[in-house]
């Protein structure tokens, strides 16, 4: 009888050493061999967590936000690179697969970054990187958006992982399309987000993110947020207002959801840590008999999803084509 599989999954949430690579890598590769520690073998991290998310596009105009553009653009990193190198060494040493948000620098251009999320499989290898596809409001003053050949999920010790960051969870195609592929655990990062309308809860816009997924799906949802710590609120904050917005609380939110929608750890607000459940795949099961979206829950022959996954290239070179020398018998050469 086929067994799916049982696991410790575990949601970070912490707060980056803003802005300090070197500092967020290290205290990344502890939390991995942390959560390691508390029998965790997919070990998820918030969104952007390398180095940081820029609040100040929410607090500042675009001309003051500027150099801090530029700050964050000095710290990102590449892909593949070294700091990516530390982390899958510390994801072998941990035997765990992680997912971690950085910022990710173009590799042709000295403007360009995306919100990325790395797949690092429980032996230390890069599986892949998805781009957010579409930043977020204020975001776009940071991040361009990604493309479709990221939207896919990787089959792992730990079941099927996908993920997607922090608003892209709101997006019911994105979500359909990691489903269809045979998700079974879904990785959903997000920032804490003190600077959001008044009106708006982040803590509860989370949870119903999360639960939706989880029960449109029958799967598990891992949601890993960011914490914003004073150090933080000391940097980013300009003025009285500013500040009084980025002390906000009730702006983060860490948690594992179960595929009946319900969580199956303690939920984390606010405050640092990391919250623990046991997945047990075999309880996707019984669910998806009711609704199974991706498969008999559905009508294939009156709805269909289009998803474009070719990479999208900056310029398409039409080089001439190289021709082969000619050679001539001598009485074709002509004589002077």
């Amino acid at each position: 009888m086929t067994d799916y599989g049982q696991f410790r999954a575990a949601a970070v949430q912490a707060a980056p050493v803003f802005l300090d690579t070197e500092a967020t890598v290290a205290k990344a590769c502890g939390l991995i061999a942390e959560a390691a520690a508390g029998g965790a073998r997919l070990i998820v991290f918030p969104e952007v967590f390398i180095p940081g998310y820029p609040y100040w596009n929410w607090t500042m105009t675009p001309v003051q936000g500027s150099a801090w553009f530029e700050r964050l653009f000095r710290a990102a990193i590449n892909v593949p690179g070294p700091e990516v190198d530390a982390l899958c060494a510390a994801a072998r040493a941990a035997g765990a697969q992680v997912v971690i948000g950085v910022n990710e620098r173009d590799p042709f251009s000295m403007g360009t970054l995306y919100n990325s999320l790395l797949f690092i499989s429980g032996t230390g290898e890069l599986l892949g990187v998805h781009r957010k596809l579409v930043p977020t409001w204020a975001e776009k003053l940071t991040w361009a958006g990604g493309d479709g050949s990221s939207l896919r999920v990787y089959d792992t010790s730990t079941g099927r992982l996908g993920g997607l960051a922090c608003g892209e969870n709101t997006n019911t195609l994105a979500r359909f399309a990691l489903l269809a592929q045979g998700e079974n655990v879904h990785c959903a990062t997000y920032i804490a987000l003190p600077t959001a309308p008044a009106d708006y809860d982040m803590v509860e816009a989370i949870k119903v993110r999360a639960a939706a997924h989880s029960f449109e799906g029958k799967v598990f949802t891992v949601v890993a947020c960011s914490s914003i710590t004073p150090e933080i609120v000391d940097i980013v904050a300009h003025d009285d207002a500013s500040r009084a917005m980025l002390e906000r609380k009730h702006s983060a939110f860490s948690g594992i959801f179960g595929p009946d929608g319900r969580l199956v750890s303690e939920p984390l607000i606010d405050v640092e840590g990391i919250v623990y459940a046991d997945i047990d795949l075999n309880a996707c099961i019984q669910p998806k008999q009711m609704h199974d979206i991706i498969g008999h829950y559905n009508r294939f022959d009156i709805f269909q999803l289009h998803v474009n996954r070719e990479p999208q290239s900056r310029v398409v070179f039409a080089d001439p084509p190289v021709l082969a020398p000619q050679s001539f018998a001598p009485d074709q050469l002509t004589q002077p």
